[in-house]
């Protein structure tokens, strides 16, 4: 038998050894009923362990998905004469278009593109591609790019998510067989390959052996080591003053002689360590926070393992925010608290915030959310990996192991920017020979953390799937909240090319909120566009503050009508906190010992340090 079959039904032996044995089959109930349930539950393991088997192969994609996706599109099209013909016909024009491109080449030097890439599209700014042969081929690259576009929207009948599907995995197929990615076809590298004699493969061969050993061995990539947690990245100083199974809860030491009287949480997703909020000193938004005169609490989330699989939604409320909260509350008794959460903790953080309304519990003084979605109606293309059969698939793989790997999470981030975060990095560093120097961003986004199954699992169903916050049906304590019933305000960040949490997504907060909100939307990414420090160059944001009986205004609307402001958005985030807090006032105590809550090991503490 083979070796993998053996292991298969060794496993599903042990699953059925644990299994609780069912009563004796009364006169009643004939004993094949009897031992129907725990045979199914069997069967059902056997399922789940195929299913994770298969999504070491597909990087947890479900294949039933995408086999869905290209049969309701290629169905719809076999159906469709009328866009066949269309396609048809746009097919023979673009081909027309390259034939007359290739002719004004030949007869004029420097002729004008007969397509150009799109805005974001940099792989063809190289000069080399204005030369023959090259400008034909990346011509006819970015026709044959934009005719397969057509070809996979705008059919009638077929499923917008499927639609979704199907554009993107086209795009990337297309992306994977770019002329850029082959040396022959790519006059970048042919001209470094000239004119260094080869030795920019040579280089670019022992970066490629370098990053398998690294691989392999489990090692960070190139340079990651020459930043450490607690050397030179989060150095911010301060005391975890608090400890449980979950999280850390860190005070960083006062920097002022008084301080505002309302401390800040801050709430980082548990899908990141928390010290991208204080990288270097220079851009440390937790020091800056400090500087400015604030108490500063940060919640550190413990990198979960095998044990803690089923850690659910309720209990990051409980012992994350909840907790947190609670030991504010002795160590600065009697004042609200400034409440902070970034990506996935802001969303927990707004789940936290309408459960304490609804209770009339007014501990928050504000909440600011920052690339944080609450309604995910427009989540972007995160949404592809989000349905019932891949979401299944990829429950199958997380329970199989009891948590979401590291590596599931950043091949699904990559894929969404598959060109600037796989291809154009291939191609830089193996054909061009040429390493990106790392930078304290990059080290911290290498530095990446597990999800438990449980918890990944109620949040992908219960707010990408079913939306069930926006639509009043989330339940806290078996009860619904309602963002509605928050009433303390409210600044929310967006950021303007962010594919994790589109800005878009972000500003649909104003829907469901009925307090005031302060919406900013500034430029960069999910990470460089709130790692955003001042004094960096080529920063803007946009900021408005709007009142809930003001008329509602779409997003698009509302960026053509709001100048943009010159600069990083943290000084009007801290002008904002500013106004809602009090005279300062001499700072409070390290934790609390009369309490039993004293100082313990210096910042960062334990759990950041956690593989």
């Amino acid at each position: 038998m083979p070796a993998g079959t053996t292991s298969t039904v060794s496993a599903i032996t042990r699953v059925k050894t644990a299994l609780p044995v069912p009563p004796a089959p009364s006169s009643c109930a004939p004993a094949a009923l009897e031992e129907a349930a725990p045979a199914a539950a069997t069967l059902s393991i056997l399922d789940r362990m195929t299913h994770a088997w298969m999504g070491r192969f597909t990087a947890s994609v479900s294949p039933a998905a995408l086999t869905l996706a290209w049969a309701d599109w290629a169905i719809h099209l076999a159906s469709s004469p009328g866009k066949q013909i269309e396609l048809w016909q746009k097919g023979v024009r673009k081909t027309a278009r390259l034939a007359h491109y290739a002719a004004t080449c030949g007869a004029q030097e420097g002729a004008p593109r007969c397509i150009d890439p799109l805005p974001q599209d940099r792989r063809f700014e190289h000069p080399g591609w204005m030369k023959p042969p090259f400008n034909l081929i990346h011509q006819a690259f970015l026709l044959q790019q934009q005719w397969w576009h057509n070809a996979t929207t705008g059919i009638r009948g077929v499923a917008e998510g499927h639609e979704k599907g199907v554009t993107f995995t086209a795009r990337q197929l297309l992306d994977m067989i770019s002329p850029t990615n082959f040396p022959l076809t790519n006059p970048e590298v042919l001209e470094a390959t000239v004119n260094q004699m080869g030795v920019n493969l040579a280089r670019g061969y022992r970066n490629w052996t370098d990053d398998v050993r690294r691989q392999l061995s489990g090692k960070g990539p190139a340079g990651v080591e020459d930043f450490r947690v607690g050397g030179n990245l989060a150095v911010t100083p301060g005391r975890v003053v608090f400890r449980n199974r979950l999280m850390e809860l860190i005070q960083y030491s006062p920097s002022t002689g008084e301080v505002r009287p309302e401390p800040i949480l801050i709430v980082p997703a548990w899908i990141m360590k928390y010290y991208i909020l204080d990288l270097s000193p220079q851009n440390s938004l937790i020091s800056y926070l400090v500087s400015r005169g604030y108490t500063v609490f940060c919640v550190s989330w413990k990198n979960p393992g095998p044990e803690d699989r089923d850690l659910g939604m309720e209990d990051y409320q409980r012992l994350g925010i909840l907790d947190a909260l609670r030991v504010i509350n002795m160590v600065v008794p009697g004042m609200p608290v400034h409440a902070m959460g970034y990506c996935l903790g802001g969303t927990l953080l707004s789940i936290v915030a309408a459960a304490l309304a609804r209770d009339g519990d007014q501990r928050l003084a504000s909440m600011t959310l920052l690339a944080a979605q609450t309604d995910f109606t427009e989540a972007g293309e995160l949404t592809l990996f989000i349905d019932e059969s891949q979401l299944s698939f990829l429950e199958d793989g997380m329970w199989s192991q009891g948590y979401l790997d590291t590596t599931q999470m950043a091949g699904a981030f990559q894929l969404l920017r598959s060109n600037d975060l796989i291809w154009s990095k291939m191609v830089r560093e193996y054909l061009l020979g040429e390493r990106e120097p790392m930078i304290d961003l990059m080290a911290w986004n290498a530095d990446s953390t597990r999800m438990p199954y449980r918890m990944h699992s109620e949040y992908l169903r219960r707010l990408f799937l079913e939306n069930e916050l926006a639509g009043g049906r989330y339940r806290v304590d078996g009860r619904p909240v309602a963002l509605g019933d928050i009433r303390c305000p409210v600044f929310a960040v967006g950021t303007e090319t962010d594919h994790v949490a589109p800005w878009h997504s972000v500003y649909r907060a104003r829907l469901l909120l009925d307090t005031e909100l302060t919406f900013c939307l500034t430029n960069g990414g999910h990470n460089a566009g709130i790692v955003s420090e001042p004094g960096r160059p080529r920063r803007r944001h946009r900021l408005e503050t709007i009142q809930p009986d003001q008329p509602y205004m779409d997003a698009d609307t509302w960026m053509a009508a709001t100048q943009p402001r010159e600069g990083s958005w943290w000084p009007s985030w801290v002008d904002w906190l500013d106004e809602r807090s009090g005279a300062p006032v001499p700072p409070p105590p390290m934790g609390c010992k009369e309490a039993g809550l004293p100082p313990l090991e210096a910042a960062p503490g334990t759990y950041v340090h956690m593989r």
